[in-house]
């Protein structure tokens, strides 16, 4: 009896299917293993608790949002950062380095 009431009318005549739409579409470029991303994202995660920038990100970033600026080297991005967390300049107020 409850069979009946919950079982769906199957359709008649003869069914055509006219279009299909894609659910997920694919990743774009190679794909990565999750755990060399899981890896990834770790290191970057540490690097930032230690003071230290992340210079692929910081390449990006000027790509996309400041085109028109030529990029530091990494070199000057890494003594920027240093330079950001540990001031040397006098009066100026941050974090010791000790």
């Amino acid at each position: 009896m409850s069979d009946s009431l919950f079982r769906a009318p199957r359709p008649q005549g003869q069914w055509q299917i006219y279009t299909c739409t894609l659910q997920q579409t694919a990743p774009e470029g190679p794909a990565r293993p999750r755990w060399r991303t899981l890896w990834q994202r770790l290191q970057q995660s540490f690097r930032l608790m230690v003071g230290v920038g992340d210079y692929q990100t910081y390449l990006r970033h000027m790509r996309e949002r400041h085109p028109e600026h030529p990029p530091m080297d990494e070199r000057a991005y890494h003594r920027y950062c240093l330079e950001a967390r540990f001031p040397s300049q006098a009066g100026k107020l941050g974090k010791c380095p000790c």
